[in-house]
């Protein structure tokens, strides 16, 4: 999504396009793959996320009229791509730009059983928290104690939140266009003691 003023109708449409990828895990998960595989079939849907057949067709065609996947129907077996999306939003000066790595570790959390709880107990902005600082941790620049603390959860759980999302980072820092525009923790200077 495009950060051009000028078309309100575009920007709504994709703020709900955002929002409907963080609602449901399993079209999260989906649009990731996509983006992730490039051009894919319903067969490989199938088979790669061990989806029932109609259920791929039901969220695939979600995903299209949500403009976040496009469907290639040129062929008998048409194929699908991922639209690399961002949304940044600011609250009073607080910035953050949603992109496909938020969408990815919530599309993973059904299937991890740390960012479940995480996003059960403390809600999806703790887990956009958790990944600025899964970012220099991941990269070395913080230790894994410093952002495990500046969580604010119990150590061995943030520990655990930390380690799921460095798997998200790998993954992600080279397919998502956007990943630099993420905020990292890094910038930040820990609280004292």
């Amino acid at each position: 999504m495009s950060k051009t003023a000028g078309d309100p109708e575009r920007a709504i449409n994709g703020l709900l396009s955002v929002a409907h990828l963080l609602e449901e895990p399993r079209l999260a998960r989906l649009y990731t793959f996509v983006l992730r595989a490039g051009d894919v079939t319903i067969d490989d849907l199938v088979d790669e996320l061990e989806l029932p057949r109609t259920t791929a067709y039901s969220d695939t065609a979600t995903l299209v009229d949500l403009g976040v996947l496009t469907r290639d129907d040129t062929q008998k077996t048409h194929t699908y791509s991922a639209v690399p999306i961002t949304l940044t939003a600011d609250l009073d000066g607080d910035e953050y730009t949603v992109t496909p790595t938020l969408i990815d570790a919530f599309g993973r959390s059904p299937r991890d059983q740390d960012l479940d709880l995480l996003i059960d107990r403390h809600g999806l902005g703790k887990l956009a928290a958790a990944l600025t600082y899964a970012i220099p941790y991941t990269d070395g620049a913080m230790s894994e104690r410093v952002a495990a603390r500046e969580l604010d959860l119990q150590p061995a759980f943030a520990i655990a939140v930390l380690q799921a999302l460095r798997a998200v980072v790998h993954d992600m820092r080279d397919i998502d266009p956007y990943f630099e525009e993420i905020r990292s923790a890094r910038g930040q200077p820990p609280a004292e003691d």
